[in-house]
């Protein structure tokens, strides 16, 4: 892994949700190559274990967990595991979350023959199903909110404690057909500074991160067509990013370890870094 950075990070340990997955694996490895102990918890043991491996293989430090982040009984379970193998945790980074079809509409737009025109596998606002709904909020927000009551208990007082969110570009400017996304990490923005307030007379700092769009397991079918060339989704996000691509998980490190280390950003409290080449800033004008 090329860092374009090292901090200390010997002797802490971090714990990261979703940590099975693309970017927070790639997150995973940096803290890793930085000296962290790192517990990589995913509700897919065998994703966690892949990356913990793969850190492992590196000469770096690292377990993997299985657990749900919606359920607290499980989380605890998880924190006892990481206590018993690597102590308490010093850096928290809620990673997990994604979307869920049915919290998606179809279509950019509504037009008045949506309602009285049927289509089959057309989906409008009205069709959205709340469970779908319910769900993708869950996964996002309260997937953020319950493993930081886990795990911020033993980071109070310590030194140089500080926790991640991982929100996203569309926290700024809602994006099309995903309304249940949006909303979700709009929330974990607005989290993100409410908790950085709270959690500012105890020594944890409260900061997050806001991709753009990467590449990732989870949005990788409707962004490249069988034939690996770019949807049409993808060729008007692109169209959108100044910067004319889509971004590398290490293009988030840089922004990650800056974060992390107290020394470099000590008074950074509460701020929502968006890292996505330029489009939550383009009006498309």
């Amino acid at each position: 892994m090329n860092l374009p950075f090292k901090i200390d990070l010997k002797d802490k340990v971090a714990v990261v949700t979703g940590g099975g997955g693309i970017l927070c694996g790639t997150f995973s490895k940096a803290l890793a190559a930085c000296g962290a102990k790192v517990a990589i918890l995913d509700l897919r043991k065998e994703n966690a274990d892949k990356v913990a491996n793969e850190i492992k293989a590196e000469g770096g430090i690292a377990i993997g967990v299985d657990c749900n982040v919606l359920d607290k009984d499980s989380m605890e379970k998880a924190r006892n595991t990481i206590a018993q193998e690597f102590g308490t945790c010093d850096i928290l980074l809620n990673g997990a979350g994604g979307n869920h079809p049915k919290g998606t509409t179809t279509k950019d737009y509504l037009f008045k023959e949506d309602l009285t025109e049927k289509v089959e596998g057309v989906t409008t606002f009205f069709d959205l199903d709340q469970k779908g709904i319910e769900f993708v909020f869950n996964l996002n927000f309260i997937g953020t909110l319950i493993p930081t009551q886990v795990f911020a208990k033993d980071m109070i007082d310590k030194k140089d404690a500080v926790v991640i969110n991982v929100s996203s570009m569309n926290a700024f400017t809602p994006l099309t057909r995903i309304p249940a996304y949006s909303g979700a990490k709009a929330a974990v923005s607005n989290f993100t500074q409410w908790l950085a307030v709270h959690m500012s007379k105890v020594g944890i700092r409260v900061n997050a991160i806001a991709p753009g769009f990467f590449l990732t397991d989870q949005n990788r079918g409707l962004l490249i067509n069988a034939d690996g060339s770019y949807s049409e989704r993808s060729k008007k996000i692109l169209s959108q990013t100044p910067m004319d691509r889509f971004g590398d998980p290490e293009d988030l490190l840089g922004t990650l370890l800056w974060l992390v280390d107290a020394k470099a950003s000590g008074f950074v409290n509460g701020t929502v870094i968006p890292v996505d080449g330029g489009f939550s800033a383009y009006s498309g004008v």
